[in-house]
């Protein structure tokens, strides 16, 4: 990937798109004082960059909870025996592949990785704790906190 140089426009940009990605060009080239062939050839050149990496629609967990059940949020510590970087790499790689594994972090120092699981309830953990935890003999810890109330979820970049 390039890098590439960004101005205050471009920010602009960026920072309309990562809080609302559903206007037309049109619309987002109103919003921002700025023509629309202007518009749509600066979002290419930032897609095309990388910095851009998809449109995604976030779900409202509790409005669609009786379709779906409560659902269970967990943030999870766990701590390797051995950190080599392709044991690093294949605990990341195999936690990352399932779905229920929302977001994985490495982190230093304390535990090696830090994962956000979303599972439809208890049962469904133990089962993901089974099926990536207590059957790697290479995870030596791991420690997971049941979230009860979610008070901010914001996935917005600060660019400025």
């Amino acid at each position: 990937m390039e890098q590439i140089e960004l101005d205050s426009a471009d920010l602009k940009l960026l920072d309309a798109l990562q809080r609302d990605a559903s206007p037309s060009n049109q619309a987002l080239a109103a919003q921002l004082n700025m023509s629309p062939p202007t518009c749509l050839r600066r979002v290419k050149r930032l897609r095309d960059a990388g910095l851009v990496e998809r449109d995604i629609a976030i779900l409202s967990a509790d409005r669609l909870a009786h379709l779906t059940g409560a659902g269970l949020t967990a943030i999870v510590e766990i701590t390797l025996d051995r950190q080599g970087a392709e044991m690093l790499d294949a605990f990341e790689q195999r936690v990352s592949a399932d779905e229920a594994v929302q977001q994985c972090y490495r982190v230093s120092p304390g535990p090696d990785f830090v994962l956000m699981v979303h599972v439809r309830d208890m049962p469904a953990y133990l089962a993901l704790a089974q099926r990536l935890f207590t059957g790697d003999a290479n995870v030596r810890n791991v420690k997971a906190f049941f979230a009860t109330k979610r008070a901010k979820f914001e996935p917005r970049v600060l660019l400025a």
